[in-house]
Order: C-alpha cells, then sequence, then structure tokens
C-alpha cells in the first residue's frame, strides 16, 4: 500500500524532523545537484535534499568523492537552493575543506551558508570533528553528522565494504553517535553498517538517523537520486532499489531523435515557423 507523504504549508526544518522522529513518521531523504531534478524532487514532498560531496562521482565523474572542492559545492548547492520551496537542504563540507582545524571547519562552513544559502551542512566522522562541530554550531550553522562508511576516507579504509562488523568498531560507532549528539547535531547519517547496530544506535539517540544500507529501523533512509532514478546503471550493492529505468529511456529518446534527425522527419511542418 502506498502512502502519500506528508506535505507541511511551511519549510521543512530541523525542529520538523525532530517532530517527525517523536511521531515515528519515517524521513525520506535524497541527494540533488542541479535545479531541474531538484525542484522535481521537491514538488514530490521529499523531505530532506543533501547536496552531496557524490557531485564528484555522479556530476563530474571522479572515481571517489575526494577531488570536489568547496566552490563546486557550493555552485550545486546554490543551484539546488533556487529550486527549493518546502525541503530542508543540507550540503556536504568537502574533503579539506574541515578536518585541518575547527576554525577552516567553521569558515567553510559560513561560506557555504551565505554564498549559497543552504539551511545546514553535514560533516564525516566522529569524536575527531566534534570541536569542529560544536564551533559551527555556536555560529548558528545547524550540523548533521555522518557515521559508518566516510567514503571522503576511503583511502583509510582501502574499500567500500560494510563498516562496524567487529565489536571494537561497532562500540566506537556508538560512542562516536553519542558524542555528536552531546555535540550538538540535529541529526545522524549511518552508512553501510549493519541493520540491527543501526538499530540500536536510533533507538538510543533523541535526534534523527537517516540510513543508508543501514536498514529499516531508523528514522529515515536516504539515497543517490541518479542511483534510485536509474541514470547510472553501474552502481549496484544491496541496499540500492531503483524506481525507473531512465538510463535506457534517455539512450532511446536520443536515439529515436537521431533517426528522426537523419530522416528529416524532425522537424515536421507543425513544428516550423
Amino acid at each position: 500500500m502506498s502512502v502519500t507523504p506528508s506535505r507541511p504549508a511551511k519549510r521543512v526544518t530541523v525542529h520538523t524532523l525532530e517532530e517527525m522522529k517523536q511521531r515515528n513518521e519515517k524521513i525520506s531523504m535524497l541527494t540533488a545537484y542541479d535545479f531541474s531534478l531538484a525542484r522535481i524532487i521537491d514538488d514530490a514532498g521529499i523531505d530532506v535534499i543533501l547536496v552531496g560531496d557524490s557531485a564528484s562521482n555522479v556530476m563530474a565523474g571522479h572515481e571517489t568523492t575526494l577531488p570536489i572542492t568547496l566552490d563546486q559545492m557550493i555552485y550545486h548547492a546554490s543551484s539546488v537552493i533556487r529550486a527549493v520551496k518546502r525541503a530542508l537542504v543540507v550540503v556536504d563540507l568537502p574533503f579539506g575543506s574541515y578536518q585541518g582545524n575547527s576554525k577552516e571547519a567553521l569558515n567553510s562552513s559560513i561560506r557555504i551558508m551565505k554564498e549559497s544559502g543552504a539551511h545546514a551542512i553535514k560533516l564525516e566522522g566522529g569524536e575527531e570533528v566534534c570541536e569542529s562541530v560544536k564551533r559551527i554550531i555556536s555560529a548558528g550553522v545547524p550540523v548533521m553528522g555522518h557515521l559508518g562508511l566516510t567514503p571522503q576516507s576511503i583511502y583509510k579504509f582501502g574499500t567500500y565494504a560494510v563498516r562496524a562488523v567487529e565489536k571494537e568498531e561497532a562500540d566506537k560507532l556508538v560512542r562516536d553517535a553519542q558524542l555528536l549528539q552531546e555535540a550538538g547535531c540535529f541529526a545522524l547519517v549511518l552508512e553501510k553498517i549493519p541493520a540491527e547496530l543501526a538499530t540500536k544506535v536510533a533507538a538510543s539517540l533523541k535526534i534523527p538517523v537517516i540510513g543508508i544500507g543501514a536498514g529499516a529501523g531508523v528514522d529515515g533512509q536516504v539515497l543517490v537520486l541518479h542511483d534510485m532514478l536509474g541514470i547510472n546503471k553501474d552502481f549496484s550493492p544491496r541496499f540500492m532499489r531503483r524506481y525507473l529505468n531512465l538510463y535506457q529511456s534517455i539512450h532511446d529518446g536520443v536515439h529515436q531523435y537521431i533517426n528522426d534527425v537523419k530522416s528529416s522527419e524532425f522537424p515536421n511542418e507543425n513544428e516550423q515557423y
């Protein structure tokens, strides 16, 4: 049975997400990087739009998220913000823009908020970023945390395999989640960890927990838009559900356009002045 998403008249805020957790209403979240697609998913009723550093992969074709710059993230975020009327827009701090020290993290966050008009930022890491989280929040910028598989640390881990399988890493993740909540994060993303662990973390926190490859026991789900729409056909992890096959639809449409142009079927008499 399909469930019609609730669509409050006013914008979704960090407080809205807190209320959704309290009444056990699941939070829907997708990535977006441009005006046109952001407008569609906002109009469809998505709760949160993440301008993810996955733009490095999806939009620029890089192998990892590491190459994308702060200026590029601001460009993508600005494009999304101009399209959105309802959703909460969260922007990733890219690799190298916050790891150095808390002052650099604050400056990067302020640039994103001032230059793009975004509503919040997201950063990866646990205890090691708590000082930065506190400093950013002290300036009035809401922060979303991110634990589990943290793509900006791919060269440290050396693999995109499931994280926190072993007890030591799982215990650290639980501690880090509590520390991020205490530091003031309004929500937390858990990526590619065992479902049982993710459920435990979500139940232990007052803030919403949004999962990607973290099972159904969390407070919401996030996917990369181009993956779930089937625009990208090369990425097929277990947690990914494709709702459309736009790669094939776009391919077929372009192929038909080429044929129509070459055969002089396009434009016809009704398509000219």
